[in-house]
């Protein structure tokens, strides 16, 4: 059946199919005979005061078009109505038709009190309706029924399925192995009783009402003969604002909200449409800034509409404004130490703004280095490639403001002698028999490695000791990762020799682990031996 929500009429009558076909699957005996002869009673009554209903629905059709000028339009969906009326009526009277049948021909007629005869026979009802040779009434009626099922399917708002559907199709009989071979005939009328087959057709009667009326309540909305029904209740809550400081009041109302499941209303907010679900516009933008007061406020106005068409036939439109206001968003950079930013190292900045608290969800940008997010809120690490930057704050999507940066090269590290392992002062100079090993140690500078201590590894790679007697140079030895053994130079050394000391290569690894050489200049130490 098409979708949409029934009523309790509606309901019970399903119920009361449902537990017809079940009878019928389980060929009932003739002690429960009477009870089809009270179940199709009521169907009919059902049936009946359906039809009555739907004959208003066509009332209020025909009266909302003359009200509204017979517009073209109008008429159109006028002369829906009067055809669906006639489908119904048509197919109605066959089925009234065909019971009529089954009465007089395998009921036997009926009695002087208008009883039955015969309500429990079952072999007439199948050679009427299905036939030795399947070619029984009950063939034609399917044809009939799906018939008019297309019929209103070209004019519904929602598809209708199959009034008569084989065992394969049917809900009830899909299931079940000895129903679900059957076709329409053979399902709803072999081996049937009577008073069964009166109740099956006087359920497709039921349904046809039905279906009836629901293209008629379609047709009437198009005209609008339809009666607005608020049926779909809400309680809700307009907070004042989502996010609320510690230590303050929320603000907001408390209402019951009302919408008709029966109709989609249009809406509209300052001029753009809105997306609307279950009657419910979805409001969604983003704020813009600009005009703010010296507090950093900007005051703004919202202009909604809402229309929805009403019985008189025309549309009806609701028009409602609400304030709100846009606060200047401001952020807060902080920073270890204080900015200019070092080239090439890991610089770890916080960027945070308190007045946009909860909905503060910021990224950044820059042109002049790398961005690396840290997962924390308004963390990141910048490594810059320029000796000026400016980096960019964004907070969902909006720019909020760019900030210029200085940036300067990593500071040289200091070179420190060590004689033996321990440090060396050149003023007091070392026994020639003494020395026996040299080393030279990059020192970083102190503020730089507390900044960046990943950043601040230096070493010495690469050192040439030679061993110099006035104005001759003895002898020399190359040493890499910053020093070792001169223990041949030692066996030659005399006092008043010196120690003459070339740094030849001095590296820093960066908080990658990449490795770079530092450009010192030409550095020389001496190590004077007594």
């Amino acid at each position: 059946m098409a979708g949409g929500k029934e009523t309790p009429r509606q309901k019970m009558i399903g119920m009361m199919y449902l537990v017809l076909t079940a009878m019928l699957a389980l060929q009932v005996s003739s002690a429960i005979i009477e009870k089809f002869i009270l179940l199709n009673n009521s169907l009919e009554l059902s049936s009946g005061a359906a039809n009555k209903i739907n004959q208003e629905t066509v009332l209020k059709i025909k009266a909302a078009v003359e009200k509204s000028g017979n517009r073209a339009a109008d008429v159109a969906v006028m002369k829906q109505a009067d055809d669906v009326r006639k489908y119904s009526t048509d197919i109605i009277n066959e089925l009234n038709g065909l019971k009529q049948q089954i009465i007089a021909e395998a009921g036997g007629g009926r009695n002087e009190e208008g009883g039955i005869k015969n309500p429990q026979e079952e072999g007439k009802v199948a050679e009427l309706m299905v036939g030795g040779q399947k070619n029984g009434k009950a063939y034609k009626l399917k044809e009939s029924l799906n018939g008019f099922t297309n019929q209103l399917n070209n004019i519904a708002q929602n598809k209708f399925l199959p009034l008569a559907m084989d065992g394969k199709d049917d809900p009830v009989a899909k299931d079940n192995k000895d129903q679900r071979n059957k076709d329409f005939a053979e399902l709803n009328f072999a081996q049937t009783p009577v008073a069964a087959a009166l109740a099956v057709l006087s359920q497709k009667q039921t349904d046809i009402r039905r279906m009836e009326g629901e293209v008629l309540n379609y047709l009437a909305s198009k005209v609008g003969a339809a009666d607005v029904k608020f049926d779909r209740i809400l309680a809700m809550i307009s907070a004042d604002a989502k996010t609320v400081v510690a230590g303050t009041k929320f603000k907001g109302q408390m209402f019951i909200a009302a919408s008709a499941s029966g109709l989609t209303p249009r809406m509209s907010l300052n001029g753009a449409a809105v997306k609307v679900e279950n009657g419910v516009g979805l409001v969604e933008f983003t704020a813009q800034g600009g005009g703010y007061n010296a507090e950093g406020i900007a005051k703004r106005e919202l202009s909604g509409k809402i229309t929805i068409p009403t019985p008189s036939g025309r549309d009806t439109t609701y028009s409602m404004t609400q304030e709100y206001y846009v606060v200047k968003p401001s952020y807060q950079i902080e920073t270890g130490t204080l900015p200019p930013l070092y080239f090439g190292c890991a610089n770890k900045l916080s960027i945070q703004s308190p007045s946009l608290g909860a909905l503060w969800s910021p990224s950044f940008s820059t042109d002049g280095g790398e961005i690396i997010p840290s997962g924390e809120k308004g963390k990141f690490t910048i490594v810059p490639n320029k000796a000026s930057l400016n980096i960019t704050v964004s907070n969902g999507g909006n720019v909020l403001g760019s900030d210029p940066f200085r940036v300067n090269r990593v500071p040289k590290p200091s070179l420190e002698v060590r004689v033996n392992g321990a440090a060396f002062d050149e003023r007091r100079g070392i026994a020639a028999s003494a020395a026996r090993s040299i080393q030279v140690i990059a020192v970083p500078d102190e503020s730089f490695k507390n900044f960046s201590p990943q950043d601040a590894r230096f070493r010495v790679s690469s050192i040439e000791v030679s061993l110099a007697r006035g104005t001759r140079r003895i002898n020399g030895v190359t040493l890499g990762n910053g020093g070792g053994s001169i223990s041949s130079l030692a066996q030659q050394a005399q006092p008043g020799d010196r120690y003459v000391i070339t740094v030849n290569k001095v590296e820093r690894q960066n908080f990658k682990g990449a490795i770079s050489e530092v450009e010192m200049g030409n550095q020389f130490r001496t190590v004077p031996l007594n």
